[in-house]
């Protein structure tokens, strides 16, 4: 005979609020981009976009986590069928010790066999060249999104700016037609 016991089973309460996750860092997530290279797109005409994984060591990762990278002055270089990635300016990581990483050394780029060799036909030809135009985490990966860019001239950056506030001052002409009309 089964024996009984006294004690009852209580429901839970699937009312009570539950305990919320802990936010991730956006730019770990992948939401915000670890560092974005403002000037790329002034100073040069951008042409075609490629993404590359960054060979990085650990307290690299972890100081672009913090936001300490610099994508300012640096560069793309393809050279015996490998592409390099130079002085992009890594900060050291805040809790490091004395086996911190060098601040600009230059750090490998991995792409396919076939996109080292696309990227070094583009670069050949005369006037253009590999620019880092940011920085951003994928899958828990650092990737940095590389454009083939052409030289911009003084007058080339005066010609983008007219543009520019051109199409600022048509935006704001029909928005304020728009509340006109609306009222």
């Amino acid at each position: 005979m089964p024996r009984q016991t006294s004690h009852t089973i209580v429901p839970r309460d699937t009312s009570a609020p539950q305990k919320e996750a802990k936010p991730r860092d956006p730019v770990a997530s992948g939401e915000r981009d670890a560092a974005h290279n403002r000037a790329a797109g002034h100073n040069y005409f951008l042409l075609e976009k490629f993404e590359a994984g960054v060979a990085l060591r650990g307290t690299e990762v972890k100081s672009i986590r913090e936001g300490k990278a610099n994508l300012k002055d640096s560069y793309g270089l393809v050279k015996d069928g490998e592409a390099f990635l130079l002085n992009m300016h890594i900060g050291p990581y805040s809790h490091g010790n004395i086996a911190n990483h060098d601040e600009t050394r230059t750090r490998k780029l991995l792409l396919h066999k076939d996109e080292v060799r696309r990227l070094m036909a583009k670069t050949q030809i005369k006037g253009h060249t590999l620019i880092p135009t940011r920085l951003y985490f994928k899958n828990g990966k650092v990737k940095c999104e590389l454009a083939v860019a052409k030289g911009k001239q003084d007058w080339d950056k005066r010609e983008t700016e007219k543009r520019r506030e051109a199409d600022r001052e048509a935006r704001s002409a029909i928005n304020a037609n728009k509340h006109r009309m609306g009222r």
